[in-house]
């Protein structure tokens, strides 16, 4: 058996959580609480996910209402991005290197001050990867990193948590790789957590959370694909736009 074909339960049940249905729609449903892979596991298998902490400060925990969220199908690829992705002139792996695209999506940005990703949340990330529930998507060329996006899975169900192109649309080739993959395993869903602009040009979608804590619940009955993920070729004649 391959390390892709390694499948496990997601974590249901009890939680160590308040239940999201009645939490805040915009604010923190709750804070406190370490970055450890058991309470993260608790955390995406009821719909919640961790953002904004600090080193020295308590994590917080949301469920915002609506979800933003993506099917793997629905990806839109723009005229530009088919391009791109017809070029072939990236090469596109899966958990090749999933500290580093932590790290990548850690660092500074030009529209941003700061970072959310402090050490303490990529040392989690990190363990929950060993762990075979946290993937990363790589883009390369040559042998520099060009860009990625890393996140969690549990049943056929991704939380994507950050991504970063250090080369333009870089993060978009392994948003549509990731994309074409997961819908290739019958994924149902790809949590983008909160709705902006640049989401919704993707062909991301607003969820009510209440719907969105029903398909969370129900994937807890799908199987989980754990252990490394290993991206299935893809011609780049096959891309067209969408």
């Amino acid at each position: 058996m391959t390390d892709a074909e390694c499948f496990d339960r997601p974590v249901a049940g009890a939680s160590a959580f308040p239940d999201p249905a009645a939490g805040p729609r915009k604010g923190p449903l709750a804070q406190g609480g370490a970055i450890v892979p058991a309470l993260l596991l608790d955390a995406y298998a009821h719909g919640i996910f961790p953002w904004f902490g600090s080193d020295r400060g308590a994590v917080l925990w949301w469920s915002p209402d609506p979800r933003a969220v993506l099917r793997p199908a629905a990806l839109r690829i723009s005229r530009s991005l088919a391009k791109r992705l017809r070029a072939g002139r990236c090469r596109v792996t899966a958990d090749h290197a999933f500290a580093e695209v932590v790290a990548g999506c850690a660092a500074p940005r030009r529209d941003r001050t700061g970072t959310w990703i402090t050490p303490r949340m990529m040392d989690g990330y990190i363990a929950l990867h060993r762990l075979g529930y946290a993937h990363s998507v790589e883009v390369w060329q040559g042998e520099a990193l060009a860009g990625g996006l890393y996140g969690v899975s549990l049943g056929r169900m991704f939380f994507g948590e950050s991504m970063f192109s250090a080369v333009a649309d870089a993060s978009k080739v392994a948003l549509a790789h990731l994309s074409r993959q997961l819908a290739a395993w019958r994924f149902t869903l790809i949590d983008c957590q909160i709705m902006n602009d640049h989401l919704a040009s993707l062909g991301a979608r607003p969820m009510p959370r209440r719907r969105f804590l029903e398909l969370v619940a129900a994937n807890g009955e799908c199987r989980t694909r754990r252990g490394r993920w290993r991206l299935d070729a893809i011609s780049p004649a096959a891309w067209r736009r969408s």
